[in-house]
């Protein structure tokens, strides 16, 4: 499996069941989301904008893809935010590259890195400042995706979460 493909399979709408551990505390949190996966193509004015921000020939992007989110965690007031990604492969390793990303909250944050597995796991690494994250996503089946991840701060506060995701629906990938 490649990015583009496993960005395809992601495609659709999803529930979230999100268990999350605070390190630090030992404390556990558990929040309920629901996910929209579009996938767009290198043409969309914000893979085109997104590209140009990060100073890379829109062509060079492998595929691109629109998340949008709606939940939270127990207890919490619901939140809902909408990320862009691009994937931009190594030409020489397809299986991983640079992920560009557009996030509500923040102007320009530097660029991840992905990373397919021989297993067919997807792996999301970023670093913004003193704030690390590494997430890795497979899917069970066609409609349920597993999700692991793991931030870590500077000042020692680490947090785990643990996500099933089950497809609602299937949206229909850019031509």
């Amino acid at each position: 499996m490649d990015i583009v493909e496993f960005f395809q399979l992601s495609s659709g709408k999803w529930f979230s069941h999100r268990t999350s551990h605070l390190l630090s505390t030992s404390q556990s949190e558990g929040g309920k989301s629901e996910i929209l996966v579009e996938m767009l193509a290198n043409t969309d004015s914000e893979v085109t904008r997104l590209c140009e921000q990060y100073k890379i020939d829109p062509r060079m992007a492998t595929c691109s893809i629109r998340v949008r989110w709606n939940g939270g965690l127990e207890g919490q007031a619901k939140q809902s935010g909408t990320t862009v990604l691009v994937a931009i492969a190594d030409p020489e390793n397809p299986n991983q590259g640079k992920l560009l990303r557009q996030t509500e909250d923040a102007d320009n944050p530097p660029p991840g890195r992905y990373i397919v597995g021989e297993d067919d796991a997807l792996t999301l690494i970023t670093e913004d400042g003193p704030i690390s994250a590494e997430e890795r996503l497979w899917f069970a089946s066609p409609n349920l995706r597993l999700r692991t991840g793991i931030v870590k701060q500077a000042d020692g506060f680490s947090a785990a979460s643990f996500c099933s995701e089950i497809r609602m629906g299937v949206t229909k990938p850019a031509q």
